[in-house]
């Protein structure tokens, strides 16, 4: 869970990553491989332990910006999800094995001269306070699993109903907006989206259908 008594930085390393969404008490794990990000991970461990993830505006399968774009800095959505480093694994190679667990969702105010390759961003947390608090939501953990069952069948997708039932309400939206495979936009819009609005939008997305051909492409993995 996040630490209510956490002090979130006025500047924020930035991890860009198309499709992977970070939300508050919530957990991401992450293979750091590149330079650059190896480098953010240092830094963070060194220091406070938080970084931000965000994702492109423009979509990359691959993580990498567009060819016509500026190599070192493809525009970014303004609202991303500061996390707090709890596990960091060395591993072969100087790669790290990193677990994130969501503190709060920020949102950029301008953008930083990069540190050690990596980009950095002036964030802003306002409008943001309510993700530090304990969840509280309304609606229906049966009527959620119900259009996630309806979901897995036109998908092919397999859950294991028998745990999900089990997790609290706000619990089982956040672990679903981050887990099932939506593309770019609609999970920005979760992570944008207030706990009672991303149950509605969660519930919108498993009952109309989404289209899932774009999202369920090859990908790189979720490392870097």
């Amino acid at each position: 869970m996040s630490d209510p008594q956490i002090l979130l930085p006025g500047v924020l390393p930035v991890f860009p990553l198309t499709g992977t969404l970070l939300l508050p008490a919530n957990w991401l794990p992450l293979h750091i491989f590149e330079s650059r990000y190896r480098n953010m991970v240092e830094d963070a461990v060194a220091g406070d332990h938080i970084i931000g993830m965000v994702q492109p505006v423009v979509p990359r399968q691959d993580n990498q910006p567009p060819e016509d774009a500026d190599q070192e800095a493809p525009e970014l959505y303004r609202i991303g999800c500061a996390g707090r480093i709890d596990e960091c694994k060395s591993l072969a190679g100087g790669r790290y094995a990193i677990a994130l667990v969501g503190v709060s969702r920020f949102r950029i105010v301008r953008e930083l001269a990069m540190e050690r390759g990596y980009r950095r961003v002036e964030a802003g947390y306002a409008g943001f306070e309510t993700d530090l608090d304990p969840p509280r939501q309304e609606g229906s953990s049966k009527v959620l699993l119900s259009a996630l069952e309806s979901f897995g069948e036109r998908h092919s997708f397999e859950f294991e109903f028998e745990r999900l039932q089990n997790l609290p309400l706000a619990a089982l939206t956040n672990g679903l907006a981050m887990a099932l495979p939506f593309g770019p936009a609609e999970k920005q819009a979760l992570l944008e989206a207030d706990l009672p609005q991303r149950y509605e939008i969660l519930l919108t997305l498993l009952e109309m259908g989404v289209d899932l051909e774009q999202a369920l492409e090859p990908r790189a993995p979720v490392t870097h």
